[in-house]
């Protein structure tokens, strides 16, 4: 007869999302930088699984622990401009840490804005969570408002909106409409489904609009609202509920 209290194996990735340190991609990354270790021993495979209160798993030195009764936490907050999000910087810039809320448990951000962008950003102890809104097999739209140089024209943007080729890639589909034009600069509105790196600014740099100035207002239904720059604020019950895909 099988033991039922028998726990089975599971990926290190996921154990460190379940503990809050990181979303499984990032930890993907620490294990990557050797900072991984299992039973002592550095963490050298990806698909390498522990069981839960049988072998010890460390980040950093510190040692993870995993909590049955975890309760998921999200925060929405407001990335000024100039602020890199990482937990810290070797080279003292500022970080997205910097404006975390007062909180015992340990939050990290859900994706990553540019250094000279501003707007939406949640913060979660969820790395599970992270990972489901950071994928674009579930098709989380997160929306932009973006200033260009130059004037657009609408027909411009249909490349976009079939799909966009970035350094030979063919990227999913982008809403995209052009909200006002002040001089010589134009305002857009853009949806995204998957927010590569850069992606903005080089799929607007190829049609000859370089790109000013970019603020996220909206992920998924959860929208910045009245949030000043630095600012941050628990998720009410209802958003919760919206974001647990």
């Amino acid at each position: 007869m099988q033991n039922s209290n028998v726990q089975e194996p599971i990926r290190i990735q996921k154990v460190i999302a379940q503990a809050g340190i990181a979303s499984r991609r990032a930890a993907e990354k620490l294990i990557l930088s050797g900072v991984v270790m299992l039973n002592g021993e550095i963490v050298k495979e990806m698909g390498q699984k522990m069981i839960i209160g049988k072998d010890h798993l460390s980040v950093e030195g510190r040692r993870v622990k995993i909590s049955q009764h975890k309760k998921t936490q999200v925060y929405a907050l407001y990335k000024p401009k100039n602020c890199i999000t990482t937990l810290n910087d070797p080279e003292g810039r500022t970080t997205i840490s910097d404006f975390f809320p007062q909180t015992s448990v340990r939050l990290f951000p859900v994706g990553r804005l540019d250094y000279d962008a501003e707007g939406l950003i949640l913060l979660t102890n969820d790395g599970d969570l992270a990972q489901q809104l950071m994928h674009p097999s579930h098709k989380v739209w997160k929306g932009y408002f973006v200033k260009v140089r130059g004037f657009v024209k609408n027909e411009t943007l249909a490349a976009l909106r079939r799909g966009p080729v970035i350094e030979k890639r063919k990227h999913q589909a982008v809403r995209v409409k052009i909200l006002h034009t002040v001089n010589d600069k134009t305002w857009l509105e853009i949806f995204l489904k998957e927010g590569t790196n850069r992606q903005i600014k080089k799929m607007l740099l190829s049609l000859g609009n370089p790109v000013q100035k970019i603020k996220r207002f909206q992920v998924g239904p959860i929208s910045l609202g009245d949030l000043q720059s630095g600012e941050c604020r628990a998720l009410a019950p209802e958003e919760l509920k919206q974001i647990m895909i």
